[in-house]
């Protein structure tokens, strides 16, 4: 206490009166100093080994908070100011770029759904409310289109397939991905937008089949869907347009990557209390039987 005392007064007083009043001696104090110095420097070297850990682990794509947030978890008690400034020392940023608009094409005469979600972007439980949407992406060898289903609870791209040409195929390949991979009960609300995909023969057949509810968005309102839009948003930020893609065979094996082993097991999300999708659906499921038991 009495060299942190010394420490704080320096500004007023000089170290040897400082030392002579309080009883120690310089030697001891500049010991003190040192020995403080070499500490907080290892400290420090921690907690940038951190930051690097969650910063290459995300593919250089997490900021701050998201950094901080996956330190903290780790039970490493860490100040959120420290962390900005070591990534600002050490040049460590969020890539991010322009983003995503949508475009969505609507077959004349198409018979539309009624939106029933009306942006209530809360599911209660698995496999209630799915959610879809298609894309397109760039490459050196021409355009690939990627359609997704996502599971509006957990946020998880349950479903996706990827395609040269936007045919309704495209979309019936993705809900059969979830269907597999989720095994529904009947009742579960589909909501799209108004796109010819959506609007098709072979994707109703396939919802009637399995006694899914189609929801659409309003006409030409991209808000209506926008948990499936801010997916694609993100991936074009964190991947897409940070990446020449000069194969489709590269695009599909990056994107693969992007989805299954990043975004659903390791990126975290704000809404879902910084957890990533697989996570937080194991968590809420633990608590459930918790409950139950």
């Amino acid at each position: 206490m009495k060299y942190k005392f010394i420490k704080t007064e320096l500004n007023s007083y000089p170290v040897c009166l400082c030392c002579n009043l309080l009883g120690v001696s310089r030697a001891g104090y500049y010991h003190w100093q040192k020995r403080h110095v070499t500490q907080r420097r290892l400290e420090e070297k921690a907690v940038l080994e951190k930051i690097r850990k969650y910063y290459d682990l995300s593919h250089r794509r997490y900021g701050l908070l998201k950094i901080y947030r996956d330190i903290r978890k780790e039970g490493v008690i860490v100040n959120k100011k420290r962390i900005y400034r070591l990534m600002k020392l050490n040049n460590i940023y969020s890539k991010t770029v322009k983003k995503f608009k949508v475009t969505t094409k609507q077959s004349k005469g198409a018979r539309f759904s009624p939106n029933l979600v009306n942006r209530n972007f809360h599911a209660a439980g698995e496999n209630q409310v799915w959610t879809s949407d298609i894309t397109y992406i760039s490459t050196s060898e021409g355009w690939l289109y990627l359609a997704v289903v996502q599971d509006m609870f957990n946020r998880e791209e349950i479903g996706w397939s990827i395609m040269q040409r936007p045919t309704a195929d495209i979309v019936t390949n993705a809900i059969n991905m979830a269907i597999t991979n989720r095994r529904p009960g009947y009742g579960v609300i589909f909501h799209s937008d108004r796109g010819s995909q959506y609007t098709s023969s072979k994707v109703r057949n396939l919802l009637n089949r399995y006694k899914f509810k189609q929801s659409m968005s309003g006409n030409g309102n991209c808000y209506d869907n926008a948990i499936t839009e801010s997916f694609f948003s993100t991936l074009k930020k964190e991947l897409v347009y940070l990446t020449k893609f000069r194969t489709r065979e590269q695009a599909r094996r990056e994107i693969f990557e992007y989805i299954e082993i990043f975004y659903n097991r390791q990126r975290s999300h704000s809404s879902l209390g910084y957890l990533s999708p697989v996570e937080y659906r194991i968590k809420m499921k633990e608590e459930f039987n918790s409950r139950v038991a």
